[in-house]
């Protein structure tokens, strides 16, 4: 190789070094933060209060994969945020007890990276994922199961007495504070680390050129206006803010009191349609487009939109891990089904 050509690649080298670089830097001036690789600095953000264990995560995950916390003994959390569907159930509007959809028609967010959110539920109103959990498993149209019954249930079997012991301390309640608050732990973890992290993290050709076109084009557009963050999502704001959404009809649902509803986070996105608090919107570039027009006032080409899911395809994270666990066996004293 001659030395003029070497001095050539050498320039094209450092330039597109640079270039990553600045991106990096744009994106960080923008509000974009990356899931840190580093372990301590991850349990800052998953665990501040110190409370997951090895023996609790484990125990969170059966009562995540557990049907008989709900009234029917058909329902777990799993049905609506599936870990092996992005963490969603893939269905418009949540369907429950007695396959009643959801009466509002909101969509099931994905539980993946969920503990990087500042509010859980569309309109906010839980403060973290272990109040989050006692919801669902009470909503009549969801799992429909009274705190009595779901305490009864896990009581009721030995092996699920001697995992809270191990877990808790022999002294322990299994309360439903309890349950509810060991099935959160184990959604600390669902935590999924995606190229675009490494991207942020240092690793310069973690993104393709076509995927940095497209999170030029991300920037430039304002998304991180309200998608931004370690969560790219995750905050409270005001939905439509400039344009009435099209797809208002679809429920009833209008946000928290003052008009404010739970940005979704982008991660995983390719992984969790349909979108939009109603389900109502299954392509991505329709989305795109459709939150350009309602938050930004903005119309984006067909072009631009495609380039904006591209880099979505560099959010799509490494997930975690998941056995599927064998389940405590019932007793005599465990209460049966109720399918009413």
């Amino acid at each position: 190789m001659t030395l003029q050509k070497m001095v050539g690649l050498s320039i094209i080298a450092t330039s597109l070094a640079f270039g990553a670089s600045d991106l990096v830097q744009k994106a960080a001036n923008a509000g974009l933060k990356p899931i840190p690789a580093d372990k301590a600095a991850l349990e800052k953000l998953t665990d501040p209060d110190k409370t997951v264990t090895p023996e609790r995560v484990e125990l969170g995950k059966k009562l995540y994969f557990e049907p008989r916390l709900s009234k029917s003994g058909l329902i777990s959390c799993n049905t609506c945020h599936n870990l092996g569907m992005g963490g969603v159930d893939g269905v418009e509007a949540a369907t429950g007890h007695q396959w009643t959809a959801n009466p509002h028609h909101l969509n099931s967010p994905t539980v993946y990276n969920a503990v990087f959110a500042s509010r859980q539920f569309w309109d906010g109103r839980s403060p973290d994922l272990e109040d989050q959990a006692k919801g669902p498993m009470q909503a009549m149209p969801e799992m429909a199961a009274a705190p009595s019954l779901v305490e009864a249930r896990v009581n009721s079997m030995p092996e699920y007495v001697e995992a809270f012991k191990k877990a808790y301390g022999n002294d322990v309640k299994i309360d439903f504070n309890t349950i509810t608050k060991t099935i959160g732990i184990f959604e600390r973890t669902l935590v999924t680390p995606s190229r675009f992290d490494d991207f942020l993290n240092g690793k310069k050709d973690a993104l393709s050129d076509t995927e940095k076109e497209g999170l030029k084009t991300f920037l430039a557009k304002g998304c991180t206006a309200c998608h931004t963050g370690v969560a790219l999502g995750g905050s409270m704001q005001k939905f439509p803010l400039v344009k009435p959404y099209k797809y208002a009809n679809v429920g009833d649902f209008k946000g928290d009191k003052n008009g404010m509803v739970k940005v979704p986070t982008l991660r995983n996105i390719t992984e969790t349609a349909p979108y939009f608090h109603n389900g109502a919107i299954w392509s991505l570039k329709e989305a795109v487009q459709e939150m350009g027009r309602t938050q930004l006032g903005v119309d984006i080409s067909d072009a631009d939109a495609q380039k904006i899911v591209t880099f979505f395809g560099a959010l799509k994270g490494r997930k975690p891990a998941i056995d599927y666990p064998q389940l405590p066996t019932i007793t005599d004293k465990t209460p049966k089904p109720q399918m009413k």
